[in-house]
């Protein structure tokens, strides 16, 4: 597995294209894997992540099972003219094979929390969004166990409120998504949330296949790619 980092060079107009449309991104994400695997639903995925931490820092983060060649995405939306190829690409193996169950780890997750409804007996059931961060958080803690991991609880000391605060867990950034699918004559609405936090690792191979193959819905659209940093 490879984890790559690449700068978007937001003043150029197709890098803003780019950003505007997660299936424009999808298609220039997959032009850079010439011997992407083929996809049998168990294994391994090429996952991807806008960061926009401030208006001078926008980063796209990938975690794919081969590595990529981002020259295209560069011509595109990076620095052509900067010394060195524009992006840096890692070995993942190494890290994901370090982790241990009992380890705490700082995370970060852009996801689609959604379920299933169905306004009456008879009627098929359908996907929506949690659209409140309390059902947000609540989308994710109820997946956690399944995915290896436990978000860490605050001492009571830390809490602000005296209820609704008793997680290391952050719900922001969401954002309402609406793009075109030419292909398929079609538009595509979701919502995508960024979960920032703290974690216990409960089961390291269960977490390995969550990094790796992500966490919940619209993989192919910028989210369910969960990353960790060392606590500080």
């Amino acid at each position: 597995m490879f984890f790559t980092r690449f700068r978007i060079n937001t003043a150029r107009r197709d890098a803003r294209a780019l950003l505007g449309s997660p299936h424009r991104m999808h298609g220039a994400v997959t032009m850079s894997f010439p011997d992407t695997l083929p996809r049998d639903g168990d294994g391994p995925r090429v996952l991807w992540r806008v960061d926009r931490d401030s208006a001078a820092q926008t980063l796209l983060y990938i975690v794919s099972p081969t590595r990529p060649d981002l020259t295209g995405l560069v011509e595109q939306a990076g620095w052509p003219a900067a010394d060195g190829p524009g992006w840096q690409t890692y070995d993942y193996g190494a890290f994901l094979d370090g982790l241990t169950a009992g380890s705490v780890w700082s995370f970060r997750l852009t996801a689609n929390p959604v379920h299933s409804i169905r306004r009456t007996d008879d009627e098929p059931t359908k996907r929506t969004a949690h659209l409140t961060p309390r059902h947000q958080q609540r989308w994710l803690l109820d997946r956690q166990r399944a995915s290896g991991f436990s978000v860490v609880e605050k001492s009571p000391d830390r809490r602000l409120l005296e209820y609704g605060d008793e997680l290391q867990l952050l719900v922001r950034d969401k954002r309402d998504l609406r793009f075109a699918k030419a292909a398929e004559r079609r538009t595509v609405s979701l919502v995508s949330v960024t979960y920032d936090g703290r974690l216990t690792v409960t089961d390291p191979d269960v977490l390995r296949r969550t990094l790796t193959q992500g966490l919940g819905k619209a993989k192919a659209y910028g989210c369910g790619l969960m990353t960790l940093a060392p606590v500080r």
